[in-house]
């Protein structure tokens, strides 16, 4: 599932084709994906000027004129490209239609975003943006990681007294937005901690060292177009290219990364998800 550099990356890509554009015709080719949609979207969309395009957590969050967001999460093969326009030096011609093209926005000036899914866990959502926060997908999620009301005081009091794993921790939404399996083993890996101890039993000035290097991988992968392992592309339909660069996720069996460490990286399983590490240098 696409985690915060690649649904970043995707925001990126479509903001010079939809920020500020009008909606001149929605396509909505089916009812559902993961979720069914909202009544009448096609026709609530339609006409519609888009005032701003962000990002919340693995959301990606479209600000329509008239008080309402659109909420896309792109799920496990979800992916938003944008054709009909130039993107660098080159200019992206309409593909024909394709199967899973479930959602289709034709954007005034000639941009067209496709919102293609094959195995429809994605999901889109209509909601007024003054109580966005409040929305069901919404509700409860932490801090963005990269912004500022994410430091070294607030990770600690979170992670204060908790049983559970450090890697379960930082995958829990709750306390941080975003983060995913793959990006908590790369800097679990960077900081030397074991993603099996204990969030609780880890020294706060451990846990301090945790926010840098969060910010510094994902930073690392926003700038490499995110990750792509399978399904994932960016708005202009290019894989992402972090994945040449893991130290521990995917590598099992492989040398350490960390110089000096002449460790082999392992995979393990928690609570249903691979986990990679060394066990020599991560304590």
């Amino acid at each position: 599932m696409p985690e915060l550099p690649e649904v970043e990356t995707v925001r990126r890509g479509l903001a010079p084709a939809m920020e500020g554009a009008v909606i001149e015709t929605a396509h909505v080719n089916r009812p559902d994906l993961r979720w069914p949609f909202p009544e009448r979207m096609a026709e609530r969309l339609t006409g519609r000027r888009v005032e701003r395009l962000r990002r919340r957590s693995k959301y990606i969050l479209a600000d329509l004129e008239g008080d309402e967001t659109l909420i896309v999460h792109l799920g496990m093969s979800g992916r938003m490209t944008v054709s009909g326009v130039r993107l660098g030096r080159f200019h992206v011609d309409h593909p024909a239609p394709a199967k899973h093209d479930h959602v289709v926005l034709e954007m005034a000036g000639g941009a067209r975003v496709t919102f293609n899914d094959p195995r429809r866990f994605g999901a889109m959502d209509l909601a007024p943006t003054a109580a966005l926060e409040q929305h069901r997908l919404l509700r409860g999620i932490g801090p963005e990681p990269l912004g500022n009301t994410f430091d070294e005081t607030y990770l600690i009091e979170r992670l204060a007294g908790r049983a559970v794993p450090i890697k379960a921790a930082l995958l829990d939404q709750k306390i941080v937005a975003g983060l995913g399996n793959i990006y908590v083993c790369e800097v679990l890996h960077r900081a030397g901690i074991d993603p099996r101890r204990k969030a609780g039993r880890i020294a706060p000035a451990r846990v301090a060292t945790l926010v840098p290097l969060i910010r510094e991988v994902l930073e690392e992968a926003i700038a490499s177009g995110g990750s792509s392992l399978k399904d994932y592309r960016q708005a202009d339909g290019a894989m992402g290219y972090f994945q040449h660069g893991f130290r521990v996720y995917d590598r099992a069996g492989e040398g350490c990364a960390t110089e000096g460490c002449d460790g082999t990286v392992e995979r393990i399983v928690q609570s249903g998800r691979s986990t990679f590490l060394c066990r020599h240098c991560q304590r």
